[in-house]
């Protein structure tokens, strides 16, 4: 039996989570094996090129660059050498169905006159709201987000603090308490849905985000997220670091509660005393460690946890239309008459509602590079149920339906759109379950509700095998591609540095 190299280690998915994980590990001198299924590096974040038209599948807002930063010092490289990073402004517009409109911008003032604009009496109370932004961010990000949270005394002592800043009420509740026109309500409290939380449930503590935005900005970058992970995939390799694609991982090898490596679904075995799973923690324990009884997560367990809603995406090219649509920008977020009737169908009923709201990405307008000279490349994404409701939306039956209702409120912003497609394509949450193996097809994981955070979440050192560790948006501190980069700062604080190899150890001496 060959002996096991105590240096190396395994990563499972190349996520934005697992490929910062395994930046962080082989800055720590591990030697890091990240294993994923599909052909492109980025998970989620990773994207499809299609008759020209570069689809970026998910999260296409970056915010707060300085985590991107200090991942990249921690490997002795310059974040900004790898990957152009262009601040927008505006950040994005919101729509409203009666033609009024919100355009978020980082300077303090312009936000006022919108608000002023909008809602004079409210000018006050978005005053205090920022105030309780900041107060917010202090202690949710600042305090606990790169920070393990495994231990229950970690959460237990933040919570007179949480007290204090009424954690408790909702983001939407927290809305409501500082401003009074409807339409302000919305676009301080709809954040949380770009994290799969319903803003009706999840904790007022997601008002940082406002923080964030207004503190780091809002960016977008270059080539899109594919182009972070890339940039990911050349500092691993840098390392000496190995990424293998198209590579579908069936197992966490476990041995007298011990971690030591993973079997592949077509039987090869990989031994490793270290292995960092990003995966979805409900796939990860459900599946990886199917042959494994466990302490916490049992399957009741995770099946008794509220997850994010699903995701219905089109994603689509048109053909001579840059020119087109003047006056819709890189990023449109439009409004359904409902705001709390429409979450309430898609968080708690399950149902799949005739109105929408859409959030329009056309990142055509900053990077010529999406499309061919000309042209136009969009997504448009509606939230929707995910499918772990009894009785689920069957998406081959609907899925055409339902876009013709997603292309009658485009046409609204895009008058005409539809003539100039040129090339298509569409994820619904049973893509989601089975291209990225997430339960329930979910769009973001566990939802981040208060009693689904920091202990309450899959932990990033599991306690069901030794060696074993998470990151990504099932786990601490959370989904959100901040969330995801931090949960692997978060394993470098777990993790020690790779022990000294016996040859090191003689040329030392």
């Amino acid at each position: 039996m060959i002996e096991q190299d105590q240096n190396a280690a395994i990563v499972i998915g190349a996520g934005l989570g697992g490929l910062s994980a395994a930046m962080r590990l082989g800055a720590k001198g591990y030697a890091v094996t990240v294993l994923d299924r599909l052909e492109q590096p980025g998970g989620r974040g990773s994207s499809i090129t299609q008759d020209g038209h570069r689809f970026d599948l998910g999260p296409t807002i970056i915010t707060v660059p300085q985590v991107y930063e200090q991942l990249w010092a921690a490997c002795g490289r310059d974040f900004h050498k790898d990957v152009d990073l262009r601040p927008m402004d505006p950040f994005y517009e919101v729509r409203w169905q009666d033609g009024s409109t919100f355009t978020a911008r980082q300077d303090t003032d312009a936000m006022l006159a919108e608000v002023a604009r909008l809602s004079p009496r409210d000018v006050k109370g978005y005053k205090k709201f920022l105030r309780d932004s900041e107060r917010c961010y202090k202690v949710g990000f600042e305090g606990m987000v790169a920070k393990p949270m495994h231990k229950l005394w970690e959460t237990i002592k933040v919570l007179p603090t949480f007290a204090l800043l009424r954690a408790d009420r909702s983001i939407l509740g927290l809305a409501k308490a500082r401003v009074k026109d409807a339409r302000l309500r919305m676009a301080l409290s709809f954040h949380p849905l770009f994290i799969g939380g319903d803003p009706m449930h999840v904790t007022s503590m997601y008002a940082l985000v406002a923080y964030l935005e207004k503190e780091f900005g809002v960016h977008y970058a270059m080539g899109g997220v594919q182009a972070i992970a890339d940039a990911m995939v050349k500092v691993i390799r840098s390392q000496g670091g190995q990424v293998r694609l198209g590579v579908d991982v069936d197992e966490i090898l476990v041995d007298r509660n011990a971690a030591k490596g993973v079997r592949l679904a077509n039987d090869e075995v990989l031994n490793a005393p270290l292995v960092v799973s990003n995966a979805d923690a409900g796939h990860t324990y459900r599946h990886l460690l199917r042959n494994k009884s466990r302490k916490r997560w049992t399957d009741r367990k995770l099946t008794s946890r509220r997850w994010s809603m699903g995701l219905f995406v089109w994603y689509f090219g048109t053909k001579g239309t840059a020119l087109k649509w003047p006056d819709v920008g890189h990023h449109t977020i439009t409004n359904a008459p409902r705001y709390e009737g429409l979450l309430h169908d898609i968080f708690i009923k399950g149902k799949l509602a005739d109105d929408m709201s859409l959030y329009i990405h056309r990142p055509s307008r900053t990077d010529p590079s999406v499309a061919p000279a000309g042209d136009d490349t969009f997504y448009v994404l509606s939230p929707v149920p995910h499918l772990g409701f009894d009785d689920p939306v069957d998406w081959g039956r609907q899925a055409a339906a339902y876009k013709a209702k997603v292309q009658a409120e485009v046409e609204k912003y895009l008058p005409g759109f539809a003539d100039h497609i040129s090339t298509e394509m569409i994820l619904t949450p049973e893509d989601f379950r089975d291209r990225y193996l997430s339960p329930n097809g979910s769009g973001f994981s566990i939802e981040p509700r208060i009693l689904q955070s920091a202990w309450f979440r899959p932990h990033n050192i599991s306690e069901e095998a030794d060696g074993l560790y998470l990151v990504g948006a099932g786990t601490h501190p959370g989904a959100g591609v901040p969330g995801v980069i931090s949960s692997a700062e978060v394993l470098g604080k777990l993790v020690p540095d790779a022990p000294v190899r016996p040859e090191m150890k003689v040329a030392a001496e």
